[in-house]
C-alpha cells in the first residue's frame, strides 16, 4: 500500500510596506531632489584667473638731490656777561628796570663815591699848584735864577700830581656800573642801599642781534666740512620757519668720547625772534649729489629681514606687469624722499601705494593716484 507523499510546507508571501514608510521614502526622495536642485542653482562657476591689483607706481631716475649733515644743537650768546660790581659799595642809584635794552656806556648802577670825589677834587688842585711851579722854574732855569735839578724836581712833582688824579679818576669809575655792550638786561637781583662786595652778580647782559649755533657732526664728515658754509636752523618755538647761518670755527679737536666734531655757526637775529638756550636742528647745506636714485619714503617696505621695495616686471612697467619684492639700502632722507643707495637700477618702476594688497608674482595695474578733495 502506498503512502501519501508528504504535504510541501506553505509558501512565504513577502510583507508589504506599509502606508507610513512609503510616505518616508517618498519624502526623501523629495528633500534629495530639491537640495540637488538647489545646490546646481548656487553652484559658482569655476574662477578664472584673479584681475590684476590696482597700484599707484613710479620710475626710479637718476637724479640730482641736496645734501646736507643735520644734527641737533643749541643757541649761545656771543656776548654775554654777569653784571658785578669791582670794588665793594653801597647802591645809591639803579638806572634800569629788568629786560631793559641798553645802550653800550649806558650807567647802570651807581654806588656811593663821596669820598673819591672828594679825593679827586683834593688831587686836581694839588695838580694845578704843581703846574704853576713847574711854569715858574722853567722861566727861571733859561734866566740861570734857579738851578737845573731845582726844574727837573719841578716836573716830577707835577707828573706824579696828574698820575694821582688819574688813580683817583680810575676808582670813581669803578663806582659806575656801565654797559660793556649794547644788549638786554636780565632780572634785576640788586636793591637800592644794599651793600655790594666786588663780584656780586647784579644782572646779566645779552646781546641779542648775533647768536652762536653749536652743534656736532660725524668725525666721517670732516672732510665735508669748510668755515662758511651755510646752515639752515629751525626749531619748534618758530614751526615752519628757516634761519640762516653761517659757520663761524670748526672745533680743532674731535672729541675722544664722542668722537665728533663741533661746529659753531654765527645766525643773525635782528628781530631778537631766537633766545640763547634754545635747542635747534641745524642742517649743515652740501654741494648737492649727482645722479643719486631717489624714492618716495612710501615706497619703503620695513620688516624684520630689512628695506624693500615692490617693483613691476614686464615690457610695459609704467602700465602693468608683474610684482617683485626687491631688498633696497637706503641712505639720508629728505622732505618726503629717501636715497637709495643699493638694490635699484635707472628705470625701475616702484609701487608707492598698495603693496600690502600685493603678493610676489602678482599681476598689476598700473593706475593714477586719486585726486583729494579739496577743502
Amino acid at each position: 500500500m502506498t503512502s501519501p507523499s508528504p504535504t510541501p510546507p506553505p509558501r512565504r508571501l513577502p510583507k508589504r510596506v506599509g502606508p507610513a514608510a512609503a510616505a518616508a521614502i517618498v519624502m526623501l526622495a523629495l528633500f534629495a531632489g530639491l537640495f540637488a536642485w538647489r545646490s546646481a542653482r548656487t553652484a559658482q562657476p569655476s574662477a578664472g584667473a584673479p584681475p590684476p591689483t590696482a597700484v599707484v607706481a613710479i620710475q626710479i631716475n637718476p637724479t640730482d638731490v641736496p645734501a646736507s649733515l643735520e644734527s641737533v644743537g643749541s643757541l649761545r650768546a656771543v656776548r654775554e656777561v654777569v653784571l658785578a660790581p669791582e670794588v665793594a659799595g653801597r647802591v645809591v642809584a639803579i638806572r634800569f628796570n629788568s629786560g631793559d635794552a641798553v645802550a653800550a656806556g649806558s650807567t647802570l648802577v651807581q654806588l656811593y663815591d663821596a669820598p673819591e670825589r672828594a679825593d679827586r677834587a683834593a688831587a686836581v688842585a694839588h695838580a694845578k699848584f704843581t703846574g704853576v711851579q713847574l711854569e715858574r722854574s722853567r722861566q727861571l732855569a733859561t734866566t740861570g735864577a734857579e738851578p737845573r735839578e731845582l726844574l727837573d724836581q719841578r716836573v716830577a712833582e707835577h707828573d706824579q700830581a696828574l698820575a694821582a688824579v688819574s688813580q683817583i679818576e680810575a676808582r670813581l669809575a669803578q663806582k659806575t656800573i656801565r654797559a660793556p655792550f649794547a644788549g638786554a638786561i636780565g632780572l634785576r637781583k640788586i636793591n637800592p642801599g644794599q651793600y655790594l662786595n666786588p663780584g656780586d652778580a647784579i644782572a646779566s647782559l645779552t646781546a641779542l642781534d648775533q647768536l652762536y649755533v653749536d652743534f656736532s657732526v660725524p668725525q666721517q664728515d670732516f672732510a665735508k666740512l669748510r668755515v662758511g658754509s651755510p646752515v639752515s636752523v629751525t626749531t619748534d618755538a618758530w614751526p615752519g620757519r628757516t634761519f640762516l647761518a653761517r659757520v663761524n670755527a670748526i672745533e680743532p679737536q674731535i672729541g675722544e668720547d664722542t668722537r665728533n666734531i663741533t661746529i659753531q655757526a654765527v645766525v643773525a637775529n635782528a628781530d631778537r625772534a631766537l633766545r640763547p638756550g634754545l635747542f635747534v636742528t641745524a642742517a649743515l647745506q652740501l654741494p648737492p649729489e649727482h645722479g643719486v636714485l631717489v624714492a618716495p619714503a612710501t615706497a619703503i617696505q620695513t620688516s624684520a629681514s630689512g628695506e624693500s621695495v615692490t617693483v613691476i616686471r614686464g615690457p610695459k612697467a609704467q602700465q602693468e606687469g608683474k610684482a617683485e619684492i626687491v631688498p633696497v639700502t637706503t641712505g639720508r632722507r629728505f622732505g618726503d624722499n629717501v636715497v637709495v643707495t643699493s638694490g635699484l637700477k635707472p628705470g625701475d618702476v616702484v609701487v608707492t601705494e598698495g603693496q600690502p594688497r600685493v603678493q610676489p608674482g602678482a599681476q598689476v595695474k598700473v593706475v593714477r593716484k586719486p585726486q583729494q578733495a579739496s577743502r
